[in-house]
């Protein structure tokens, strides 16, 4: 009886022993995990050196700027008037003077400002040359070129629409529309067929009224 109480005495002891060996196993492994940790945190610290922070300068954020907002509402109805106010069917036979240029002047317009207009004596600004464009194209970059003149203030531009030598017939299709158009825009005070030296029969000289 004695023996069997000594034995499991001892194997009690055994058990003990062998658990305070994992507890200490254990330790040994969460130590030793830490302080892998700890090195792998300071890493950069020990690559780089010491450092400090950066003084702080009183900057001031300044947030980006938003692009302004186009008018693409004010564009299109802008464009819209333009198309209404230059027709292709509008009759301007009545308005063109009776001479072999069909010069075109608004009431109230001298025939001396035609006749300066001939002559050359309105030094040309600008102008816009309409080759290769679509009737509606040219249409829509006159009325532009028009508009933008007159913002530029001025006064004496050349619209070249051709004479028409490589049209169907030899006939200068812009021509007459052009005419027309001008007509239609009260900016245009008068309008001449520009001098061989500016064009000839493929251009026109165009008077604007003041901005």
């Amino acid at each position: 009886m004695k023996s069997k109480s000594l034995q499991a005495l001892d194997a009690m002891r055994q058990k003990l022993a062998d658990n305070a060996k994992e507890q200490a196993l254990a330790e040994q492994a969460r130590i030793a995990a830490e302080k892998k940790a700890e090195a792998e945190r300071n890493l950069f610290t020990r690559a780089v050196g010491k450092v400090a922070p950066i003084a702080n300068q009183e900057r001031v954020w300044s947030p980006p700027q938003r692009p302004r907002p186009r008018p693409l509402q004010q564009d299109l109805d802008d464009e819209a008037v333009m198309q209404e106010s230059m027709s292709d069917e509008f009759d301007i036979t009545t308005l063109l003077d009776a001479d072999d240029q069909l010069s075109f002047r608004r009431p109230g317009i001298g025939t001396d400002v035609t006749r300066k207009l001939r002559k050359g004596e309105w030094s040309i600004q600008g102008q816009i040359d309409l080759h290769g464009l679509r009737s509606d194209q040219a249409r829509t970059a006159m009325g532009q070129f028009i508009r933008d003149a007159k913002r530029m203030g001025w006064r004496c531009v050349r619209v070249v629409h051709g004479k028409g030598l490589g049209s169907p017939g030899k006939e200068p299709v812009l021509k007459s529309k052009v005419q027309r158009w001008l007509v239609q825009k009260n900016e245009v005070l008068a309008f001449v067929q520009a001098k061989p030296s500016d064009g000839g029969g493929g251009a026109l000289v165009v008077l604007l009224g003041p901005s």
